[in-house]
């Protein structure tokens, strides 16, 4: 790919090995050269504009009960629902506590299936109709959820969905082939996280939604070890034809 495009990225060839490299154009105007390249750009969360959701992600405002759900067991949990598959959130997050509220926030209650509500009613979870205001934070502390018609509901935990933004503009500017997951739209990967540009590997939450540190760390792995072996493979041949 001949060129330089907006994403700060352009073809170069490097010494050793013509028709291969990258010049990668940093916002501080500093470049860096590679034969290869790893793009592992991740994912952006976007929160629903409730006030007080920003300030609290991460501490008592959470999304995934496997990540936080042990840390925070037992205590009162509230669920922030952002479409009607935030049900599904609800239940989960029921395993780790048995006091469970359901905030409809904008979702309509009839959006809800009779199988929803029975198995909400079920797991013990209470449904809120209304729409969320604001966080009630006290000492640092989240410890309510304010509906906007001034009633408080005593909270510990605020569960939520943010809508995740796959980074994917460098690939996008690269040429590379994205495929749509329910999340979002993610690069074409081999099993190695070679991405359908030649010598442009992805790792992380770059290539799915799913992906946690451990599999990030997993990808960052297969994809380096393939590069290795490619760039080996490459000297190998260009010194063949000298």
């Amino acid at each position: 790919m001949p060129g330089t495009d907006s994403t700060g990225v352009q073809d170069e060839d490097l010494p050793g090995v013509p028709g291969e490299g990258f010049t990668v154009v940093l916002a501080g105007g500093r470049t860096v050269r590679a034969r290869r390249l790893v793009v592992a750009t991740g994912l952006k969360d976007e929160l629903p504009e409730v006030a007080g959701v920003a300030e609290r992600f991460g501490r008592d405002v959470l999304h995934c009960p496997f990540c936080h759900g042990w840390e925070v067991r037992d205590q009162p949990f509230g669920v922030l629902a952002s479409s009607p598959a935030s049900v599904h959130q609800a239940l989960m997050v029921s395993q780790w506590s048995k006091d469970v509220r359901l905030f409809l926030h904008t979702v309509a209650e009839a959006e809800l299936s009779d199988e929803d509500l029975r198995r909400l009613a079920t797991a013990g979870v209470e449904v809120v109709p209304g729409e969320v205001a604001g966080l009630v934070v006290e000492d640092d502390r989240l410890t309510g959820v304010r509906l906007a018609d001034g009633t408080t509901h005593a909270r510990s935990v605020l569960f939520l969905a943010p809508r995740a933004v796959p980074q994917t503009g460098l690939l996008e500017g690269l040429g590379a082939e994205l495929h749509e997951t329910p999340f979002g739209a993610y690069p074409v990967v081999d099993a190695t996280g070679l991405t359908t540009v030649p010598g442009v590997w992805a790792a992380g939450n770059a290539i799915g939604f799913a992906e946690q540190v451990v599999h990030a760390a997993s990808g960052g792995y297969r994809a380096a070890s393939a590069i290795v072996g490619d760039l080996l493979m490459s000297d190998l041949d260009a010194a063949a034809q000298v």
